[in-house]
């Protein structure tokens, strides 16, 4: 099958991979714009369902078949690993960054932080130097 620049690409997707591709679309942009402060509140599966036009339980379910994980582990992953880049390359307060994270108790930040990585965000901070 011949292809030009704006055809089909040689390998079609099936459906399911095209939700997942499109969800984890949506999930880094929605991470990068919670990182740089630009979007004040966590979203849910529900929310990415709504964007994709799909039941918020068909994404789940179709994350989960193409994935081996759901959608509130890909958010969860990315949470810790983006609060851990945070924490070890800023001075930014713990508190400002459970902020920007949505937890709008620092302590939840904590309990999440630590629950995923065994260390508290300060403990876990001074292991890296800063």
């Amino acid at each position: 099958m011949k292809t030009t620049a704006n055809s089909i690409p040689k390998k079609i997707l099936t459906r399911k991979d095209e939700i997942t591709a499109g969800f984890l679309q949506l999930l880094e942009s929605h991470i990068q714009d919670i990182v740089q402060g630009k979007e004040p509140k966590r979203m849910h599966a529900s929310d990415f369902g709504k964007q994709m036009f799909i039941h918020p339980r068909h994404l789940t379910n179709t994350i989960k078949l193409t994935t081996g994980k759901s959608p509130c582990d890909f958010l969860e992953e990315r949470f810790l690993a983006e609060s851990q880049k945070m924490l070890a390359e800023t001075d930014m307060p713990i508190a400002d960054i459970a902020m920007r994270f949505g937890f709008n108790e620092p302590t939840n930040f904590t309990k999440f932080f630590k629950g995923m990585c065994g260390l508290t965000p300060r403990a876990f901070r001074k292991n890296r130097g800063v």
